[in-house]
């Protein structure tokens, strides 16, 4: 059986985010669940806002080709986002649509994206935790080809969530977000089973 690739990443590029710190702690219970886990910044990739226009006179940026090639390299995403006005973020958003443009002609559509596997979470002080910000990135997903998981978890009041130290002050949330991690490493698992 194949060792399942993640890749884990927060939709903020805050130093101190607080999803930053929750999918950091997907990525380990991943790790333990059998999963190779990669971890991306995406302030790393230094995306331009997205603008066709660019695109055709300067073509894709080199972090655009940067996340087109981890996404290749990976079977499954872990996302942690916050929630923005009651939607995604910026970053995230214009992360999606770069990665979603064909590096060459003959590219086949969406095929940075189609059929990947997403574990899907989020964090903010809000009482929501930033729930309506994951029922619109699991809409944007699933329309481009990705398999969302059902299982989602949302921290409210992340602020005394989230100890210090990185680590969820409740065992019941540290549960929930290692068990998304464990139901995508198991997904994973199963679909490179059925491939092979």
């Amino acid at each position: 059986m194949t060792t399942p690739r993640i890749l884990a990443f927060a939709g903020s590029t805050r130093t101190d985010s607080f999803n930053k710190k929750l999918v950091t702690i997907a990525a380990e219970a991943a790790r333990a669940a059998g999963a190779e886990v990669t971890f991306l910044d995406l302030r790393d990739l230094e995306l331009p806002i997205f603008d066709q226009d660019f695109e055709a006179e300067h073509g894709l940026p080199d972090g655009t080709i940067r996340l087109k090639q981890l996404l290749a390299e990976h079977d499954g995403l872990l996302i942690s986002s916050p929630e923005y006005n009651s939607s995604v973020t910026a970053v995230l958003k214009n992360a999606i649509d770069w990665a979603s443009r064909p590096a060459t002609p003959d590219e086949p559509t969406l095929s940075s994206f189609a059929g990947k596997v997403a574990g899907l979470m989020s964090a903010s002080p809000g009482a929501l935790g930033g729930l309506r910000g994951l029922v619109h990135l699991r809409s944007i997903l699933s329309n481009i080809k990705v398999i969302v998981l059902p299982d989602q978890m949302a921290i409210p009041a992340a602020h005394n969530a989230i100890a210090e130290d990185g680590t969820l002050v409740d065992p019941k949330h540290h549960q929930a977000i290692a068990g998304i991690s464990e139901r995508l490493t198991e997904v994973l698992k199963k679909l490179g089973a059925d491939e092979n």
